[in-house]
């Protein structure tokens, strides 16, 4: 009677898990994919081939996760170990269907997937602990601390470890009953653990017993999960992966543009949860909760009302509370603005973002932030007029003068009046256009920076001219503060100059000017053969000798500051510190934070031109742990970061013992 009275119970117990699981999960999921449906499209299937290179580095290999080792590994050992082991699952389910069934007859490859399933649940019991050990006794700051996200957290923790335990229960009991499909001779750890029951003095049939009472646990553990997963933080087990296929290929310097001469178009950015795409949407659904993207962002570090991983997680609340609604009837208006205290979704939050990308860049579901905070700022400022005060006299000074200070267009070349430069006007050939840019044409400081590049191109005899006059804006701080039109209209003006002189090549020392003309203006219909930032061109020539330097007269420690917009948005890193290599008497010291991970500035996102009046100030952040390395100098090559770390310093009261100072100038004081 005992194998028809199991076989009953297996046959059932499947069923009933597996009907009651589906029927839950494919509710839940029903109203996942109606909330996408109802938001707006957005066509993201283009090169297919780079799709899934990006899929294979960040889902396969989870290269993303790896940017903090231990939890990387963590993550992947579970990753693999359950690709693994969910084979093992679909057998026992269909074991309990059709008693007896194994995939044995897959010969060799059987006998490798279940050595490899036998050794995973011992590496993912580890994971499982190590996780436990981090939630419970490392807390890391990065991880929310708030019961609801640790009780969830410790709860998938229990879960996961429960399967393994489970499955190890199972296999070590099948070994020593002889159960025909056990496949011991490919199972060492179970194998190991059956003398566990020897040692009890366990008859075969009771081994049974625990066997399917483990296959039992395993199988209805699975099955919750199947109801648990649509409704939880871990329903990026199942999205994470189309979230990296979908990715927006487009450069990440820019954003979307809009078509204003499409005048069917009537919402301009973000004001409703629908006015979001598809795409944004399955971002939030992607969240993990980690808290990576908090460590990293300056306003969070900082006590800024930003927290990008809760700002995902309010839109994807708002979606979910208000989506499916929106689904059945696309005119529904929710009974609270998007943008709004009751939403968590504040005026400040969408404000606080110097879009430093150090969001995106450390996420590890590849959840892309500043495109969504860019798209609720391009409605406040187009369709609400609701901006910062500051920033209404910034735009007017861009649209009377082309400049964010209102300073007059007709004096954008007097920094270099006495230092024979040339004008396109007067050069129509040169080689390459200097771009100057505001800072670099109006602010006092940063013009010290555009006369020590003109010394060092003159000197290695670089064929080179300036627009003067003609320059104008182009636009980049205008399109991250929401006001696209104007952005537009300054884009059109600048790109019509260009294409007059048939520019080809462009320097820019102002990465936020480099970045927009490389990745933003072949959108807009400009495209150069050339766009190189200053500290790569410097580079270039001490690389080729056309720059001799000589040695400081005194050593200096020099801590080098990586600007957002040059590093993380154009992985520029090693050139700027190779050129100060390059200076004999140059100690080049890191800041912990650097590079991919280097602190903002404070500056970018238009925050340049707005007051900071919550929390500590980045740049004062920034400079403290500049000046934790024991500076001669803190080096920048960007306009911005140059006024904030130098602000900063001042703040300190270390003006008097830190100078700061961009790449060109340091080189130029070495010719």
């Amino acid at each position: 009677m005992l194998p028809s009275l199991v076989f009953d119970f297996r046959f059932f117990f499947t069923i009933i898990c597996a009907a009651l699981a589906s029927a839950s999960a494919a509710k839940a999921f029903h109203k996942l994919i109606s909330i996408l449906k109802a938001m707006k499209k957005e066509d993201l299937t283009q090169d297919v081939q780079e799709r899934l290179r990006i899929f294979g580095f960040n889902v396969l290999a989870q290269k993303k996760l790896f940017k903090d080792f231990w939890p990387g590994l963590q993550h992947t050992i579970i990753f693999w170990g359950f690709i693994i082991i969910t084979i093992g699952t679909i057998e026992h389910v269909l074991e309990g269907i059709f008693h007896g069934f194994s995939f044995q007859f897959l010969g060799p490859v059987y006998s490798a997937i279940v050595f490899s399933q036998d050794i995973f649940h011992v590496l993912i019991l580890l994971a499982v602990l190590f996780g436990f050990y981090r939630r419970l006794i490392l807390k890391p700051a990065r991880l929310p601390s708030d019961p609801a996200h640790k009780k969830e957290a410790l709860f998938v923790l229990t879960l996961t470890g429960t399967l393994m335990l489970a499955n190890m229960m199972t296999f070590s009991a099948y070994v020593f009953a002889g159960y025909e499909h056990a496949a011991g001779y490919a199972r060492p750890i179970s194998t190991f653990l059956a003398q566990i029951y020897a040692f009890l003095g366990c008859s075969p049939e009771k081994a049974m017993l625990i066997a399917h009472a483990g296959w039992a646990v395993h199988l209805a553990t699975v099955f919750y999960f199947l109801h648990y997963i649509p409704n939880s933080k871990h329903l990026h087990i199942i999205t994470a992966g189309f979230n990296f296929f979908f990715a927006r290929l487009d450069n990440k310097g820019s954003f979307k543009p809009i078509d204003f001469t499409n005048e069917s178009i009537t919402q301009f950015g973000v004001a409703k949860i629908q006015d979001f795409t598809w795409k944004d949407i399955l971002d939030s659904y992607t969240c993990t909760s980690c808290g990576r993207c908090n460590e990293f962002c300056p306003t969070a570090t900082t006590d800024k009302p930003l927290r990008p991983m809760k700002l995902i997680e309010d839109i994807k609340h708002y979606a979910l509370d208000f989506g499916a609604q929106i689904a059945k009837d696309p005119n529904f208006e929710p009974p609270m603005k998007l943008v709004s205290d009751e939403s968590g979704i504040t005026f400040e939050t969408v404000w606080a973002c110097t879009s430093c990308r150090a969001c995106v860049e450390a996420c590890p579901v590849g959840i892309e932030h500043i495109d969504k905070i860019v798209d609720m700022r391009r409605n406040l400022v187009m369709m609400e007029g609701n901006m910062p005060a500051e920033l209404q006299n910034t735009f007017r000074n861009w649209e009377n003068q082309s400049n964010p200070w209102g300073m007059s267009q007709d004096t954008r070349a007097d920094w270099c009046r006495d230092m024979g430069v040339k004008t396109l006007a007067e050069h129509p050939t040169a080689e390459y256009l200097y771009y100057v840019g505001c800072a670099g044409s109006f602010n006092d400081r940063n013009k010290k920076i555009s006369t020590s590049l003109v010394k060092i191109l003159q000197a290695a005899n670089i064929d080179f001219a300036i627009l003067g006059k003609e320059e104008l804006c182009n636009g980049e701080t205008a399109r991250r503060a929401g006001n696209e039109y104007l952005a537009k209209v300054m884009i059109d003006a600048n790109i019509e100059v260009l294409k007059r002189y048939n520019v080809k090549k462009v320097l820019a020392t102002c990465p936020h000017c480099f970045n927009t003309l490389k990745n933003e203006y072949p959108e807009f219909g400009f495209t150069a053969t050339e766009v190189v930032h200053h500290t790569e061109f410097i580079q270039s020539l001490v690389d080729d000798g056309r720059l001799k330097l000589n040695a400081l007269n005194k050593e200096q420690r020099i801590a080098f500051h990586d600007s957002c917009y040059l590093g993380r948005y154009n992985e520029v890193y090693e050139a700027p510190r190779s050129t100060l290599k390059a200076i004999e008497g140059v100690e080049l010291v890191e800041m912990p934070r650097n590079k991919t991970k280097g602190l903002c500035c404070g500056a970018g996102g238009a925050r340049m031109w707005m007051e900071e009046k919550i929390g500590k100030r980045i740049n004062v952040e920034r400079v403290e742990e500049a000046l934790e390395q024991k500076p001669d100098v803190i080096a920048a090559a960007c306009p911005f970061c140059q006024v904030m770390v130098n602000d900063g310093v001042t703040e300190k009261g270390k003006d008097k013992e830190v100078l700061v100072k961009d790449i060109a100038e340091i080189v130029a004081d070495q010719l």
